[in-house]
């Protein structure tokens, strides 16, 4: 499996952010704007957590909160858990799979350079496994 970092240079090179003191609401508009499930909460350039529609769900929505009255930062998960670029995409999906979690910042040192989902992940994993069967299905017919 390759490093994480050839999967974010096949992304969109923007680093889309909140700040945490967006309102739920305004960053809900975000996630939907940028047709993502979760954005990274930045403050003056540091990475302060990551806020996701499973925040929303469940610290807003199920618990009867208001989206426009809520600042991110008071429903966001501020424990992030962030790989370094050269963190290969199985043990990525190892630790997301572990800690049960569908979005992963990349981080080298201070500097923020992406996210990842398990989406993307998943579509390398798919795509490797097609590359190998038509590599074995070639040898074979060969």
């Amino acid at each position: 499996m390759r490093p994480i970092l050839d999967l974010l240079k096949k992304r969109d090179a923007n680093v889309w952010s909140l700040s945490p003191s967006d309102s739920v609401f305004d960053a809900l508009q975000q996630l939907a704007n940028h047709n993502v499930g979760a954005m990274m909460v930045m403050d003056q350039g540091r990475l302060v957590g990551v806020f996701s529609e499973r925040d929303y769900t469940r610290k807003i929505a199920l618990a009867g909160k208001s989206s426009r009255d809520t600042e991110v930062r008071d429903i966001m998960t501020a424990n992030v858990i962030t790989v370094t670029p050269q963190t290969r995409t199985r043990d990525c999906m190892a630790l997301m799979s572990q800690k049960k979690i569908r979005h992963l910042p990349i981080a080298e040192g201070d500097k923020v350079l992406g996210m990842i989902s398990i989406r993307d992940i998943m579509d390398d994993i798919i795509a490797d496994h097609e590359l190998t069967i038509s590599h074995l299905q070639s040898y074979i017919a060969s």
